[in-house]
């Protein structure tokens, strides 16, 4: 079995924006020796060739600032008049199925994905959706994932592109660029410049009236075929989260 790593390793880097920097504090093992010296144990009693033990410490990392998956809670308090699910209430069945890559990686910057978009292209390549797939969109832009202005490029998917994945009976869809949407910047300079209340984060609000979770900030999906492989995205289970970060895995038989 062949096993591709889909998540960005979790670092500080100095040229992420704010909202996406990590930071995580590395204790040196030889900390440990006075943890147990505290704890009671004389240094007489050390085993001989104890070095201590290695630790540490997530100090800041917010649930969106890595590779992870949305719950529907991000979304919208109430999803079609229920209470939106938060992330570890997602059936764990959502998140392992077979998988299948959409390669929209010709869509220009700022070019919203449509439904068309999707069907032109698995019709091209002769693919079929079916229920509890896990779709995952190409973009190309994770080879600007750790610049500063990896939030302000790319592509992203429209509302009826979503909500046509849903209504195939896809629960569970990532991308490879920054966000689902468009980016957030434009599309804050777009709303101002059209005074349109409707065009900010549409497809993020599909999640209001039909149910899914999405990943963001995928990356090496340039490795993976179109299908024939499986996908595992399994979140940490922080109670009450909107997200969570995820080890996301495609494996290939």
């Amino acid at each position: 079995m062949n096993i591709i790593d889909l998540s960005k390793p979790i670092q500080y880097n100095k040229t992420d924006p704010w909202f996406m920097k990590v930071k995580i504090k590395h204790k040196p093992h030889k900390k440990a020796k006075w943890l147990l010296r505290f704890l009671g144990l004389p240094f007489r009693l050390f085993p001989k060739n104890f070095t201590g033990w290695a630790d540490d410490t997530i100090q800041k990392m917010g649930v969106h600032s890595t590779t992870h998956i949305d719950a529907p809670w991000h979304y919208s308090p109430t999803c079609n008049g229920a209470p939106s699910k938060t992330i570890d209430e997602i059936p764990l069945e959502w998140c392992y199925g077979d998988g299948i890559v959409i390669d929209m990686a010709h869509k220009a910057d700022f070019d919203e994905i449509t439904a068309e978009d999707l069907q032109q292209f698995l019709q091209t390549h002769e693919l079929t959706l079916t229920k509890g797939m896990i779709v995952l969109i190409k973009t190309g832009r994770d080879k600007f994932n750790g610049t500063k202005d990896f939030h302000k490029i790319g592509t992203g998917m429209s509302a009826e592109a979503t909500e046509w994945l849903i209504d195939q009976g896809i629960k569970v869809m990532g991308i490879d660029a920054w966000g689902w949407d468009l980016p957030l910047p434009y599309l804050i300079q777009k709303a101002k410049e059209t005074n349109d209340s409707e065009l900010f984060w549409e497809a993020h609000l599909v999640g209001q009236r039909k149910e899914y979770c999405h990943m963001e900030q995928l990356v090496n999906l340039d490795k993976l075929p179109y299908t024939g492989f499986k996908v595992a995205v399994f979140p940490l289970k922080i109670v009450g989260a909107s997200a969570a970060p995820a080890r996301v895995v495609a494996m290939i038989e």
